[in-house]
Order: structure tokens, then C-alpha cells, then sequence
């Protein structure tokens, strides 16, 4: 008989459910329904009773997803800050059922998935909790041709090795969207990414739309205050054409677009145009 079967089979079960979180930066918390904090495989869970989940749905191959459902995360360790700030955005759940009796001798996983839109209901906070598939599903079957790129600068696809686009440099001044670096030595970073390494964002990565000499504008101010001489993470950018694929990064071989297939104006030409 499995574990599962020989527990069932008690007359009496002691259920928790167990929310792993793990975020985009590598920060990980987790949280049970039980009363009390349970320790499992090196995570301590603890208690948030409120966040028991509504919905589970089961695929035809045995795997879990998350459905439309709902949890409000009321955990000293995600505050409205981080939430405000997106530090949450994205991050990864997974739902396990254990025995508060004995933690981690059954360790079934429910459902996996990651942390949604986030609402403000009055004091509270409500995320929702989407499954991994629907996200597969609404991936193109087949890519859409395009003049531009359709690789992200460094994936899989575009094969740019980024260290030798990146630079870690020192924030001399921080005031709305426009931050100041002393000596960029390049022009390069507009569409790039300003990850931030200390401070209050530490963690954050932004998206820089502009660059005059050595300022930079992100797409939004930074969460929190910047102090000066706080250090950054910069990467170039890409503007998905090919010259700029072949002249600065060398990578033509790798260009995921179509720049001289003929676009929908070749319709309207006619003789002597």
C-alpha cells in the first residue's frame, strides 16, 4: 500500500495544505493552513490559514494546474511594498498536501502555477493564482513572420552571450524616471535593462526606453528612493534590426526575423512606381 493509501486508510487524518513562493530573484517563503509553522525538506511553513485553496483542476495526464481561484497572501513576509513594487510578479506556487502529524512523510503536490495580478480589496491584498498550461496554449503554433527579431537579446533562440553586454555601474543621481551614471562610454542602452544590485530595489530589474549621453531613462521611476552611489546592473539593449544584430553584437546567423521578405505595400505598386 502507497503512503498515501496507508494514511487514508487511518481513521483519523491531520491535513495542511503547504504554498511554496518562490520569486524571480530567488527568494523563497512557505506557507501552510495549518496553526502552526511545519518544516519540510529544509522550508519552514508558516501559518496563514486564510489562503485554503477554492479550485483544482486535474488534466487528462495526472498533472495539476491552478484554476481561477484566489488567495489573499496575508504573510509578514509579503508585505504591500513588495507587492506594489513587483517583487512578487511572476513568482512561482506550488500547492502540496502533507500530514501536520508528521511533515513531509506524505508530500502529495496538488497544483503549480504562478502569482497573477495583484488587487487592493480595502486593507488586503488579492493575487490571483493562474496555471502553467493556459500559458503554454496561447503560444503561437507557429511564429508569425516579421522585419524585426522576434528573439529576446540572450535567449535560447537569440544565443547572445550578455556578459559581454553588461557593466556594473555606480548611481550618482536618481530623480523620477531619469538616472545618471557617470562615464556610459556607450550609447547602447536604450530597450536594455537596469537591474538593481543594492538598496531599497535591490533585486528590481527595469527597462531603460532612452539615453542621453549618461543619463538614462527607465520605462517608470523606481519603486523606492535611490541613494546615490548605489550600484547597477546594466545590459544593452536590442532594437530587433538587423544591422544592429550584425554591426554590435555579431550574431547575424541568429536573426529571427524576415527584413527583406516583401511586406503588404508590394500590392499596391504599379509600373513606374
Amino acid at each position: 500500500m502507497s503512503v498515501f493509501g496507508a494514511i487514508l486508510a487511518q481513521p483519523l487524518c491531520a491535513f495542511a495544505f503547504c504554498w511554496r513562493l518562490e520569486r524571480r530573484d530567488g527568494v523563497t517563503i512557505g506557507l501552510t493552513s495549518h496553526d502552526r509553522a511545519l518544516s519540510v525538506r529544509g522550508l519552514v511553513y508558516a501559518p496563514a490559514p486564510g489562503i485554503t485553496p477554492s479550485a483544482i483542476l486535474r488534466s487528462g495526464d495526472g498533472s495539476a494546474e491552478l484554476g481561477e481561484i484566489r488567495g489573499a497572501l496575508s504573510s509578514a513576509a509579503i508585505d504591500a511594498a513588495d507587492l506594489d513594487a513587483g517583487r512578487w510578479d511572476g513568482a512561482t506556487l506550488l500547492l502540496h498536501l502533507t500530514e501536520w502529524t508528521e511533515p513531509g512523510a506524505l508530500w502529495l503536490e496538488l497544483a503549480r502555477g504562478e502569482l497573477g495580478s495583484v488587487e487592493l480589496d480595502g486593507a488586503s491584498y488579492s493575487v490571483s493564482l493562474n496555471g502553467l498550461a493556459p500559458a503554454v496554449l496561447d503560444r503561437p503554433a507557429a511564429p508569425v513572420t516579421s522585419p524585426t527579431c522576434r528573439a529576446r537579446l540572450g535567449d535560447r533562440s537569440c544565443r547572445v552571450d550578455l556578459r559581454a553586454f553588461q557593466r556594473i555601474v555606480s548611481i550618482d543621481e536618481a530623480a523620477e524616471d531619469r538616472v545618471t551614471c557617470a562615464a556610459l562610454a556607450s550609447a547602447a542602452y536604450p530597450f536594455g535593462q537596469l537591474r538593481w544590485l543594492e538598496g531599497a530595489n535591490a533585486g528590481l530589474v527595469q527597462m531603460i526606453v532612452d539615453q542621453e549621453e549618461d543619463a538614462l531613462f527607465l520605462a517608470e521611476a523606481p519603486p523606492f528612493g535611490v541613494i546615490p552611489g548605489t550600484r547597477a546592473l546594466l545590459t544593452q539593449g536590442c532594437d530587433k534590426r538587423l544591422a544592429t544584430c550584425a554591426d554590435r553584437f555579431g550574431n547575424a546567423a541568429n536573426f529571427r526575423g524576415e527584413p527583406h521578405l516583401p511586406g503588404m505595400d508590394l500590392l499596391t505598386r504599379y509600373p513606374g512606381s
